[in-house]
Parts: C-alpha cells; sequence; structure tokens
C-alpha cells in the first residue's frame, strides 16, 4: 500500500475519483460542489481520501494508492480539466514510477508491480479444489509470503546455508507397506478386472476376458484415451475393423486375450527413457503399448490430463488394457498356432510400458486417499502393480540429477529461457524445499502434489534414491534394472546387451543387433535449446551440493560409485 500527502485541489475537492485499470480518463466523476457529502458518496466512504485502483485482479494484486486530500490549497480545477486527461497524465506518471521503483527493489522478471514473495510454503492441504482450473502461477499464490526473498540472489554462500538446513533435515526412514486388503478396498474395481493367475504358456502376463458384444458394438467406444485425444482415433479405428477377427469362440462364448506389461520402463524424464523404448522395439520379440506414455498408473487413472485443467472423468483399467490390444492379437497368434497346440510351446513375445512419471509420480494420492500420516501417502504407485504382478520387470534410466534437471527446464519452459532464469528458478525452488523439510518428513515433501506444483523447476524428480527406495519395499532388487544414461550414450550395444539378458529375451542376428544398437539416438536437445549453451557454474555448483547425499546414498544402496556423478 503506497500513500501519498499533500496533493492540493480546488475545483475538484469534494469530487470522487475513482480510476480502474483499463481507463484511467473515463471514470472521472466531476466535482458535486458543497453539497457533495463525503459520508454519503459510495467511493469516499466517509474518508477524505481518492482511491486508485491500478489492478482489480483478487489473486494478482498490484498495487492501491491512495491520495489523501488537503483542504487548504487547491490546484485550480486540475484534475477535471479536459475530461481528466491531465488527471490520467498525472497518475500514469506516479504508476511508471513505481514500477520502475519495484523492478529495482525486487528484480521482478515478470511484470508485475510490487508482488509479495512467493516463496514461504504454507500448509499442506487436501482440497480439490486448489487444481480446478488453476495454472502453476495460481498455484503458488497458495502460499504464504516470506520475509526474504532470495530468489533473484546469485550468492552461492546465502544459497548454500539454505542447502545445509536441507540437508540436516535428511532422514531415510522406510515406509510401511499397505497390505493387500487395504489396497483392494481402495481400488475394488481394478481386482475384480484384473485376475490373479495368467495364463501359464505365455510369458506375458496374459487372461482370457468373455466378450458380451456382438458384431455392431463398438468395443472402443468409451475408451477415453481415443475420446480425449485425436493422435491415437487412428489406432482405435483400426482396432475396431480387426476385433472381431480376433475374439476366440469356445462353447457358444466369445473371449478376447487381454493382457499386461510384462516389463515398465518407470523413469525418469529427459534420462534417455525414449531412445531406450525406441531401441526396445526393434526387437522382434518385444512389443509395446499403442501409445509410448499412457500414464494410466500415475494420472489418468485419477483423471488427470493435465493438472492445470484439474479433473475429469477417471479412466477406468479397461482403457488402460485396450492399449495392449495389437501386442494382444499377436500373441493370441502364437498361442493359436498349430505348433503352440501341438508342442505346447510357449509364447516368448512380451509387452512393455514405458511412462517415465511411474517411478516417482504419486501426487494424486491426497485428493483419493485417506488415512494419510503427517503429510506421507499411504499407497503408492508400485503398491497395485506389485498387488496384481509381483514378477514384473522394472528398468530405470538416470543421469545425473544436475543435468537432468537444466535438461527438463530448456524442454519444458514455454519462453523467455536462459541460464539466469533457470538460476533463479533453482533458488526459488531451493527456498520452497527448505521450507518444507523445516515442518515435513522427506517423503512428505517429496511426494507432496502442492509443492510440487509450485517449484518452478522439478528439483524433486532427481531425488532418484527416495522413490528407488520405495520401490525395494515391494520389489526385489533383482527385478530391477538401474541405467545410466551417460553409459547408454557411450556404449549403446552394452546397455542394450544388458536389458536383453535381464529380460531374458532370445539371441539376434548380427543384422537385427546392429539395427538396434547402431540407430541415431532419439529425443535429443533442440538446436535453439544447444544455443544458450550450459548451465551457469554457481548453478551447477548449488545443485551439485543439494543433490550430493542422495547421489551418496543412491551409489550405496547399488553398490556402484558411478552414481556419484563426480566426473560429469
Amino acid at each position: 500500500m503506497q500513500e501519498f500527502n499533500s496533493i492540493n485541489m480546488r475545483h475538484c475537492i469534494n469530487c470522487c475519483i475513482h480510476l480502474l485499470p483499463n481507463d484511467l480518463n473515463r471514470q472521472c466523476f466531476r466535482c458535486r460542489g458543497h453539497s457533495h457529502n463525503n459520508q454519503k458518496c459510495p467511493v469516499c466512504k466517509g474518508e477524505n481520501r481518492i482511491p486508485l485502483y491500478a489492478d482489480s485482479k483478487q489473486m494478482k494484486l498490484l498495487a492501491v494508492l491512495e491520495v489523501r486530500t488537503d483542504h487548504n490549497e487547491s490546484w485550480n480545477g486540475f484534475f477535471c480539466l479536459k475530461k481528466g486527461k491531465l488527471c490520467s497524465l498525472i497518475f500514469g506518471l506516479i504508476i511508471m514510477t513505481l514500477v520502475m521503483a519495484s523492478y529495482v527493489l525486487t528484480g521482478a522478471k515478470h511484470g508485475l508491480l510490487l508482488i509479495p514473495s512467493p516463496f514461504h510454503y504454507g500448509a499442506f492441504t487436501s482440497n480439490p479444489s486448489l487444481m480446478d482450473n488453476e495454472s502453476l502461477s495460481d498455484m503458488k499464490d497458495h502460499y504464504q509470503p516470506s520475509k526474504i526473498n532470495i530468489s533473484y540472489v546469485k550468492d552461492y554462500p546465502s544459497i548454500k546455508l539454505i542447502i545445509d538446513t536441507i540437508t540436516s533435515k535428511i532422514e531415510f526412514i522406510t515406509r510401511q507397506r499397505p497390505g493387500l486388503e487395504e489396497l483392494r478396498k481402495q481400488e475394488p474395481h481394478m481386482f475384480s478386472v484384473i485376475p490373479n493367475k495368467f495364463l501359464p504358456n505365455s510369458k506375458n502376463p496374459c487372461w482370457y476376458e468373455e466378450y458380451r458384444g456382438n458384431t455392431t458394438t463398438d468395443p472402443y467406444t468409451t475408451n477415453s484415451y481415443a475420446l480425449y485425444s485425436k493422435r491415437f482415433r487412428t489406432i482405435f479405428d483400426y482396432l475396431r475393423k480387426v476385433f472381431w477377427n480376433h475374439l476366440y469362440h469356445y462353447k457358444d462364448k466369445h473371449y478376447r486375450l487381454r493382457c499386461l506389461p510384462h516389463f515398465y520402463i518407470i523413469g525418469q524424464p529427459k534420462c534417455g527413457t525414449t531412445d531406450l523404448y525406441d531401441r526396445l522395439r526393434l526387437h522382434p520379440d518385444v512389443r509395446f503399448s499403442a501409445i509410448k506414455e499412457p500414464h494410466w498408473w500415475t494420472r489418468k487413472r485419477f483423471g488427470i490430463i493435465r493438472l492445470r485443467d484439474g479433473f475429469h472423468d477417471r479412466y477406468p483399467v479397461e482403457d488402460y488394457l485396450d492399449l495392449f490390444d495389437l501386442a494382444a492379437h499377436q500373441i493370441q497368434g502364437v498361442l493359436q498356432s498349430e505348433a503352440a497346440k501341438e508342442h505346447s510351446e510357449m509364447n516368448n513375445i512380451i509387452i512393455g510400458e514405458a511412462s517415465a512419471s511411474t517411478m516417482w509420480d504419486n501426487n494424486a494420492w491426497i485428493f483419493f486417499y485417506d488415512n494419510s500420516s503427517e503429510g506421507e501417502p499411504p499407497f503408492l504407485i508400485q503398491d497395485f502393480i506389485h498387488a496384481f504382478q509381483p514378477n514384473a520387470k522394472l528398468i530405470i534410466m538416470l543421469r545425473d540429477p544436475v543435468e537432468r534437471l537444466y535438461s527438463d527446464y530448456l524442454y519444458f519452459a514455454s519462453a523467455n529461457k536462459s541460464v539466469e532464469d533457470f538460476h533463479e528458478k533453482v533458488a526459488e525452488s531451493l527456498q520452497l524445499f527448505e521450507n518444507c523439510m523445516l515442518d515435513y518428513s522427506l517423503r512428505a515433501c517429496v511426494y507432496n502434489n502442492t509443492l510440487n506444483n509450485a517449484m518452478p523447476v522439478r528439483l524433486q524428480v532427481g531425488l532418484y534414491v527416495v522413490y528407488l527406495l520405495d520401490w525395494l519395499t515391494v520389489f526385489d532388487k533383482d527385478q530391477i534394472l538401474v541405467l545410466r544414461l551417460e553409459d547408454h550414450a557411450s556404449n549403446v550395444k552394452y546397455t542394450m546387451h544388458k536389458v536383453f539378458q535381464f529380460l531374458d529375451l532370445g539371441p539376434l542376428s548380427e543384422k537385427q543387433e546392429a539395427l538396434i544398437t547402431k540407430s541415431p539416438a532419439s529425443n535429443t536437445r533442440r538446436p535453439e535449446d544447444r544455443s544458450l549453451g550450459p548451465m551457469l557454474p554457481t548453478t551447477k555448483a548449488i545443485l551439485r551440493d543439494f543433490y550430493r547425499p542422495f547421489n551418496t546414498k543412491l551409489a550405496q544402496v547399488l553398490f556402484d560409485d558411478a552414481f556419484l556423478w563426480k566426473r560429469t
């Protein structure tokens, strides 16, 4: 609130001037002389003042100026002369002065005047309305202002104090694994659709499900993936044409083969999962879902398409299973072949799924699961996957978390990208994370939706060991293959052989292997992003300090010092 005293007027001493943001000279209510009563005036409301509203936004209040009048002197009708044009000019100059002052004082880069710092992390909330129709910037308005705005301070020692506070609060505590009955209560429909046993003659988890429709029934008419995305409609148009040909007929009933993935590429984003996916697709015994990243376990089953759009109808498990129908048709072809019938041959085709959010994104839990303990989620994605597929195999591709974060920023930032902007966003995110760690556990902060959506860069995605330890509470270590992007980039053949061995895939011909290993890399950095160059050395030093204790723990868990990323 800015207040300016001793602005003297003569002719408009009793005139209420109400200036709105979009029109600074049309709303001058002319002087009504001595009969004007300030006590009755709806604008003055009994006070001898002239209100100026610089912006009427409720959540982005820029400034409210109160200009107090002085009855002793006047300006000879300055404010109402020529329909208020001089008034607009004077007050415009005042506003411009304040804008310039606010930039100098706060270093604001967003064009906003006198914005309170959003860095103070408030209490956790379980109110779903916070996500409805809110953008990322709107989410930040739910945070209380901090006394110290450090987002633009490029002073390494100052930010190092924040990192030291975070480090002192780190505790790797084993979570309590929920029981099977608790999981059934949370997702009864899912448990009614997916059986607890699969076909014994298929390496991939599959089963036959009775189909009660007829030849005129469209089995994909309600599939949410087809309804919400035009990109997938071509795939489903093809599935409709061939659907009836792949039904299994037995005793006047029709059955369709349903399948789940044999393996999941669960993370992390910007770590080379797309390249791994593209190469594995070339293996003759590997199939994938019709969509590379369905994000069903983490988002779609909760009705999340984009967080800023709020919630849609939840995607049922049947919609997810439809994505594997193309692969299921090929598996069924093997199972129904004469060789399989006569010699009981196994189906060796396996299906994969490559949603890079599966490892880390549990943001939706707070809106659906009660019984949380001190802000920690009672159920995680891996609890449900393990309940249905205790023998599932998981592949994780990681990279230096410092470089991962910068790549993430370059990929998702839409405008005004620069190394300075990245530095500022890192500083702001560290402040938010520190404020959370002062009151809550590491796990509560890592999985908190409100905090994660308020941070301008996704620091939490690089805390690999936190997620890995939680996956190891339900899956055995030999079911998880952890790779490094740096190794994959330097020796593709070596990493792909590790993957083939892990998935127990058959041998390849030299031509097949060359096709897989010598293909150009996928999803490389865009030329316009490469032109920005590397991050600032100060930013890199800050992030190195932040991620160091997590990398140290990760290297201990995996018995591999390469995950310290000392040479990158």
